[in-house]
């Protein structure tokens, strides 16, 4: 369990430099960059260069922690890449965080260490029933066409897609991974969700999208940790109540802390590294 904390916060944290230093390079484009001379500013960029990096690390941290723990553990704990990156923008970047933001965040981590002290995630499988894979891709695959969320499903859907390929490739091996259909889920998920999230920020405020894919994510990875790899909970009462207030506290903190982080970076971001 350890191991699957300490490289879900690694995770986090990558995608929260991934966010800042994609932002910054991308804030000093000017009108005269477009299509490939944006392409090649950009490579030019050291900072933007990092965030791919960042994003990378991000991704293989992800995958090496949900293929050491449980899908419900690893998607819960991302949620801690808000948090980072209000952490980023007040020590890097040098901006006024709001006090509201702050206790907010702390809020959400205490919120969630509860939820996962509580809810006491366990067990679980790496070869699930394929029947289970049929029913839960198509009962969340349909809801990705119909929801207003659809982003967030994809990134839980992916998420588990990932654990199915990291547990395929330490069966199989690299030749064996090619021949069967979790990697090829992955990449197709990978792209829908790009494309998904960027619709969603565009559609709607920032401050409304993004508690919604924050949070919808680790809810869908739930049912899906249980649907597909039976993993399980705690069987005291007591202690699932707890947990499900714990988790509702833990989105009421991610709605606020978005409101309250600041929506743009300033100009004191260094653009050199």
């Amino acid at each position: 369990m350890t191991i699957t904390i300490i490289f879900a916060l690694a995770a986090a944290l990558a995608n929260a430099i991934h966010l800042m230093t994609q932002h910054t390079a991308s804030a000093g484009v000017s009108g005269q960059h477009r299509n490939w001379a944006l392409v090649v500013f950009l490579l030019r960029q050291p900072l933007w260069l990092l965030g791919w990096a960042a994003a990378a690390g991000g991704f293989a941290f992800q995958a090496i922690a949900l293929h050491r723990g449980q899908l419900s553990v690893v998607q819960a704990l991302l949620v801690t890449e808000l948090v980072f990156a209000l952490v980023l923008r007040r020590f890097w970047v040098r901006q006024h965080i709001a006090k509201t933001a702050w206790i907010a965040a702390l809020i959400t981590c205490a919120a969630l260490a509860v939820f996962l002290s509580a809810a006491e995630p366990h067990g679980g499988h790496a070869r699930p029933d394929p029947a289970d894979w049929v029913t839960a891709s198509a009962f969340f695959g349909g809801a990705v066409v119909v929801s207003a969320v659809a982003a967030s499903i994809t990134w839980a859907l992916m998420a588990a897609f990932i654990k199915e390929t990291t547990d395929m490739l330490a069966v199989s091996g690299v030749v064996g991974l090619l021949e069967h259909w979790p990697l090829y889920a992955l990449i197709a998920t990978a792209i829908v969700g790009s494309v998904l999230q960027q619709a969603a920020l565009q559609v709607g405020p920032l401050s409304v999208s993004q508690p919604l894919i924050v949070v919808v994510d680790p809810a869908v990875a739930i049912v899906l940790s249980v649907w597909i790899f039976d993993e399980h909970f705690t069987v005291s009462l007591s202690q699932r109540i707890l947990a499900g207030v714990a988790f509702c506290v833990m989105a009421i903190g991610v709605a606020v802390l978005s409101r309250a982080a600041p929506t743009d970076l300033d100009s004191t971001m260094p653009s050199r590294i």
